[in-house]
């Protein structure tokens, strides 16, 4: 064995205790770090010949890297759509770690039951019924690829052909219609084959990022063959919801394949005052839902469901003798694209035992009412323009007079350089704009008065 893992090896405990205390530091100033770095580049070093160790590559981390690390799980970090890790998912992300599971297989370990047990959970939060079964994925974008694999098998099924076995090119032409389809739809399209192209985007209601329901029957009116329509639990701009129910209803009619994106806006279910925004969410065929979001646990964890796993099975089976039987229970290696995996699930579950329903809900409501606040002042300042109501946690908004894309670069670059908060840049409806997204489980009052401070402050920029 190489001396120096031979050295870390008997010296592992002490080693634990260094890299926890150095992240326990970290954790502890996440309110004084700044929330964004401006990139600066940094000289990149020889590939190592005899290494250093552990800890001389902990060393050298905290002197080239860690300085350019931004406070992304902190309080303000209002950029895209990000959580932080919760103290009880932290945990889990370790022992995540220090066990080391492949959940591809459930030959050796418990852990895809452990895996099956937290996907049983999630889909109870969600008010998904006993039929959806899912699995653990990397990210929304990962979850919308499973969901529209799965649809379009289920076209083939439809049209006679398997495109598992004989591909896409046997399936034709696709129609794909959206509203206000998030960009990875398109990036899902590519991947499968069906192309960009097949996405039809459908006219949404004055003054909203929904879809309106009678344009989308008069679309569906004048396709020969089945479809897949993506609707929205919550648009990445202003949170807006489709109908989910009257688009089910149409599903009587024109018997699409029907995929709802609840990357976040799917954790509306958990606080009563905001649940019936996901009312139908359980008539959907595949669902995505981020969990490094507003569960808020480490990146990267995602979940797919699906009403169709026979589907599932179809498109992702992995069948090889060493792999053992796929059996009535299919391993998860036969159900995403991957086959080994990381064990996801834990961070997960470990956030959902410590915490339970009315934790999360918690942290829910009080985001959404820390992104109203926000919303409330900036509509009463003479400096900023609010572009949407604020129906959940992101606050879309822009400044007060002439705006062009180059001033918005400006306030996101001047914005980041203050370190106070980070936001990222949109358009919507046409107009370069700002947004800010609450979904950190830290956030609080106090922050968002340090949030508003600084934009006055920067307002002119």
């Amino acid at each position: 064995m190489d001396p120096r893992l031979a050295d870390d090896l008997n010296s592992l405990p002490d080693l634990l205790d260094t890299a926890s205390k150095f992240a326990a530091e970290a954790l502890a100033g996440l309110d004084d770090r700044a929330a964004a770095v401006p990139p600066v580049a940094v000289e990149p070093a020889p590939l190592p010949l005899d290494g250093a160790g552990a800890r001389g590559a902990l060393d050298e981390f905290a002197r080239r890297w860690e300085p350019g690390f931004a406070a992304g799980a902190g309080p303000r970090y209002l950029g895209f759509v990000t959580g932080g890790a919760t103290p009880a998912s932290l945990a889990g992300d370790w022992l995540t770690a220090a066990y080391d599971q492949n959940p591809a297989s459930g030959m050796d370990s418990s852990a895809q039951d452990l895996e099956r047990e937290t996907v049983g959970w999630l889909a109870e939060l969600f008010g998904l019924g006993p039929e959806f079964s899912g699995a653990f994925v990397t990210g929304a974008t990962m979850s919308t690829v499973t969901g529209l694999a799965i649809a379009r098998e289920w076209l083939g099924e439809r049209a006679g052909v398997s495109v598992s076995v004989d591909g896409a090119a046997a399936l034709g032409p696709v129609t794909v219609l959206s509203g206000s389809p998030h960009s990875s739809v398109l990036k899902a399209l590519s991947f499968l084959g069906m192309g960009r192209s097949a996405l039809r985007k459908v006219p949404v209601l004055p003054g909203r990022e929904a879809v309106d329901v009678t344009k989308l029957a008069e679309a569906l009116e004048t396709l020969d063959g089945p479809a897949v329509v993506v609707a929205n639990a919550g648009t990445v701009n202003t949170v807006d919801f489709d109908d989910l129910r009257a688009i089910a209803e149409l599903k009587r009619r024109y018997g699409f394949w029907l995929h709802v994106d609840a990357a976040f806006g799917g954790f509306a279910a958990l606080a009563p005052e905001h649940a019936a925004l996901t009312a139908g969410l359980d008539l959907a065929d595949s669902v995505v839902v981020d969990l490094h979001k507003w569960l808020n646990v480490p990146y990267d964890s995602a979940v797919q469901f699906t009403r169709r796993r026979d589907l599932q099975l179809r498109v992702f089976a992995n069948d090889a003798a060493y792999l053992g039987e796929i059996g009535e229970t299919p391993d998860f290696l036969h159900l995403t694209p991957e086959n080994s995996r990381r064990l996801r699930a834990l961070p997960a579950w470990f956030s959902l035992v410590a915490y339970g329903r009315a934790g999360h809900r918690e942290i829910v409501e009080r985001c959404v009412r820390l992104a109203r606040d926000l919303g409330t002042r900036i509509d009463g300042s003479s400096h900023w323009h609010l572009l949407a109501p604020v129906r959940l946690n992101v606050v879309c908004f822009t400044p007060a007079g002439e705006v062009t894309q180059a001033r918005i670069d400006a306030l996101v670059r001047a914005i980041a350089e203050d370190g106070t908060t980070f936001l990222t840049p949109t358009v919507y409806d046409g107009r370069p704009a700002l947004r800010a997204a609450f979904s950190n489980w830290r956030t609080t009052d106090a922050d968002v008065d340090r949030v508003f401070a600084v934009l006055e402050r920067l307002a002119g920029t």
